[in-house]
């Protein structure tokens, strides 16, 4: 038996130091990423060369991971969001989900503790090829079942909230 399967690998996250400015600046940037460095810097009270060194260092420490545009599901077609549970039989067949990445449709995937084995975000064109992407996951040996659930109005979407609730 491959030894790294039962192995459970745990990393010392280094946490990056983020001040109360760093974190309004992140809770501004998740809500419109194309603003300015002197529009971010206005809203800040700081000078935009300031703004724009918190934003490089909070990039280099992997803090914003990423600039993305917010797309409108409706307008490009791909209108039905819908949450899979995959079942598998073993985290062996777990890792070759993953292989489904590669699919459009595909938003997110994550491994999870409960009842299944991996929870799948998909958005697709309608039923018929909500369909055909579950038939792409019953392909999969060692799959061993799923719970799709269809979303009728979504109220709220976001990433994680930077500023801390106390």
């Amino acid at each position: 038996m491959d030894k790294d399967v039962n192995v459970v690998q745990t990393k010392l996250i280094q946490q990056p130091k983020l001040d109360a400015k760093d974190r309004t600046l992140l809770a501004i940037l998740a809500e419109d990423a194309s603003l300015s460095y002197s529009e971010l810097g206005r809203q800040l009270h700081l000078s935009a060369p300031a703004v724009h060194e918190r934003v490089k260092r909070l990039k280099s420490e992997g803090v914003i991971t990423g600039t993305v545009a917010k797309l409108d599901s409706n307008k490009i077609g791909r209108p039905l969001l819908a949450f899979i549970h995959v079942d598998t039989s073993s985290w062996a067949v777990t890792r070759s989900i993953l292989s489904l990445k590669s699919l459009s449709d595909v938003e997110e995937i994550h491994t999870v503790a409960g009842d299944s084995a991996m929870l799948l975000k998909v958005r697709t064109q309608n039923t018929q090829s909500l369909e055909a992407l579950l038939e792409v996951i019953h392909s999969i040996d060692g799959f061993t079942g799923t719970r799709s659930y269809i979303v009728l109005t979504p109220h709220l979407e976001r990433g994680p909230a930077p500023l801390l609730s106390n």
